[in-house]
């Protein structure tokens, strides 16, 4: 799989459904905000490129013209991935201040090994 794919890979889209608490979705921000840091990054390092390209296209002959397109596209790629991964952080990052301003994430008495009173009267009746 390409680097620019990987923001919609289907591992990670398995671990956004799967995204139930605040801790989950805030985890899931800062792994969006790296691979965005990531893409540009490669995006920046396609730019040196293509500047490089454009400025000793007579190194290249016929191949500098297509060798700039191909640059120009996978710096375009690289950038759009990058936006799409920090729109996707800033949502996960939404979600999760609800969810922990609801109070979700945080273990109820039952999930910690405690009991509720009322279904263990209903037990002994």
């Amino acid at each position: 799989m390409s680097p620019y794919e990987t923001v919609n890979s289907p591992a990670l889209l398995k671990t956004v459904e799967e995204a139930r608490t605040y801790k989950d979705h805030y985890a899931l921000t800062k792994q969006f905000e790296n691979l965005a840091e990531e893409m540009r990054a490669r995006a920046n390092e396609q730019r040196k490129l293509l500047d490089h390209y454009q400025e000793k296209s007579y190194l290249y002959g016929r191949l500098a013209q297509d060798q700039q397109s191909h640059t120009w596209a996978l710096m375009q790629r690289y950038e759009h991935a990058a936006k799409a991964s920090l729109g996707k952080a800033a949502l996960h990052r939404q979600i999760a201040t609800r969810l922990e301003q609801e109070g979700y994430g945080v273990p109820s008495q039952q999930a910690a090994g405690g009991s509720d009173p009322q279904q263990n009267h209903n037990r002994s009746n």
